[in-house]
């Protein structure tokens, strides 16, 4: 697997996948394979038609493969970070509609694809030992079914093609893009921050139960499950242990007899990691529609294959006042902060009102700042997209800035740490130069990206309307 680190390796993969991945293909979520030993049964629906669990599967291994792919020998550390499963079912509701479309790919197309990848070939030519040695030990599949993915993948780059070929752009958008990403400006900055008001709160145990009666659902505790598991480094020893836990042999000698490890997770969350195993939200579902005693079959995660075994379920309560108390006071605090310091933003916003009517220049941040013992300062230049120091992400502060003249400052704006006014300071705009020199390749990647856009809201609303769905496969 040296072979993937390589620099012109690397570069070589990333042209095989900018040509057979529909690049619309977005990774998303956190997921696992569920594997399941009925091979023909429905596993959901797409547009009305059944879907067994082998198209699945199929669809899923193509997915994988492309994964493969992109990231060589770090694609079983990294697969848990991708939903290879969304993907897959995505890759089967374009496939369908491609099938409406009538798309195909021939066998002179795969071939020709096949033999044009660099992966492929020695000395500039096709050499099919390498090929088949490739194929069967690095993507882990059979030449058979490598060349149906590879036929799949072109004609869904040709659905892709058939969405987004009149995408189009013109000279002002391609400029306004590039002043969006590359002009800097930097603002001065009023600020009423919660963590300044929290000192000054100190609610009575009266005005705690009070919020807590008042807000019964905010501290509702949600569904948590409790389960034992099996974990093996063998998907025999998983399969066998499972066998013999659905013919109700006790575990501690099932996990005896095959020298595994038995393990509690203690109650957690639909939406909290596994204690001990990590974020698995399919695991998480498929034990959740457990009743007590019911048995999950081997689940592959990382390099383990493991067995669960739904011990208890605490279906979704409002607790006793003083269990949660703490959690409470600590969600009270933090409502009357953020009242404090959105009551002290709009009254700053008024004074600096007032004043820029009488006189534009007599609006001054730090006398108002001072009169109301709020912070102010300036920033450095920065971009869109950017973060700035000290106080958070850009965006929200330069699109409010549009709204406002150069002499102006905005309304009150919410961030994570508080309420700010803004006013601009400088502002650097493009090199003019540099963005004609930039352009072409500039647009080029534009375009790509509002293809991508066009691509995925087509993807959307294909799932809208395709009458089904997955169902769970445990």
């Amino acid at each position: 697997m040296k072979y993937f680190h390589d620099k012109k390796t690397q570069k070589k993969i990333w042209i095989f996948l900018a040509l057979i991945i529909v690049p619309a293909f977005v990774l998303w979520g956190t997921g696992s394979v569920m594997r399941s030993q009925q091979s023909n049964r429905p596993v959901g629906r797409i547009a009305g038609k059944t879907v067994s669990l082998d198209d699945y599967k199929n669809a899923l291994n193509a997915t994988q493969t492309q994964m493969y792919l992109q990231f060589g020998d770090k694609y079983d550390e990294l697969k848990k970070f991708f939903n290879l499963e969304a993907q897959a079912w995505d890759r089967l509701i374009l496939l369908i509609e491609a099938k409406k479309r009538k798309l195909k790919a021939d066998d002179k197309e795969v071939i020709n694809f096949i033999s044009s990848v660099p992966l492929f070939q020695r000395k500039g030519e096709f050499d099919s030992k390498i090929y088949n040695q490739m194929v069967l030990y690095s993507f882990r599949t059979s030449p058979r079914i490598f060349e149906e993915q590879i036929r799949q993948s072109l004609i869904l780059g040709k659905l892709y093609k058939q969405i987004t070929s009149e995408v189009k752009l013109n000279d002002q958008e391609i400029k306004e893009a590039y002043i969006k990403e590359n002009e800097q400006i930097s603002l001065y900055y009023l600020a009423s921050l919660y963590s300044d008001s929290v000192k000054d709160i100190n609610p009575t145990d009266t005005e705690l139960q009070d919020y807590f009666q008042k807000n019964p659902a905010a501290f509702k505790q949600p569904l948590s499950l409790n389960a034992s598991y099996f974990i093996s480094d063998s998907e025999t020893k998983s399969k066998t242990a499972y066998t013999r836990l659905k013919r109700n042999e006790p575990k501690e000698t099932v996990a005896k007899d095959l020298n595994l490890t038995i393990k509690e997770t203690g109650f957690f969350g639909l939406t909290d990691p596994i204690p001990g195993i990590g974020w698995e939200p399919e695991i998480s579902s498929a034990i959740s529609k457990m009743k007590p005693g019911d048995i999950l079959p081997p689940v592959p995660v990382d390099k383990n294959f493991y067995i669960f075994i739904l011990k208890d379920i605490k279906e979704p309560a409002i607790p006793e006042f003083p269990s949660v108390k703490n959690i409470v006071k600590e969600a009270f605090i933090k409502e009357k902060s953020k009242e404090t310091a959105k009551n002290k933003i709009d009254e700053a916003l008024k004074k600096l009102r007032e004043a820029y009517a009488l006189n534009p220049k007599s609006a001054d941040f730090e006398t108002t700042a001072k009169e109301l013992s709020l912070k102010t300062g300036s920033t450095g230049l920065f971009k869109y997209n950017s973060y700035i120091e000290g106080i958070g992400a850009s965006n929200n502060f330069i699109n409010a800035l549009k709204t406002v003249k150069d002499d102006e400052f905005t309304s009150g704006i919410e961030t994570p740490a508080g309420y700010y006014i803004v006013k601009l300071k400088s502002k650097e705009g493009i090199d003019e130069k540099k963005f004609d020199e930039q352009k072409k390749d500039f647009s080029e990647q534009l375009l790509g990206k509002k293809k991508q856009e066009t691509f995925g809201k087509f993807l959307e609303e294909l799932k809208k309307h395709s009458q089904g769905g997955p169902v769970p496969t445990s």
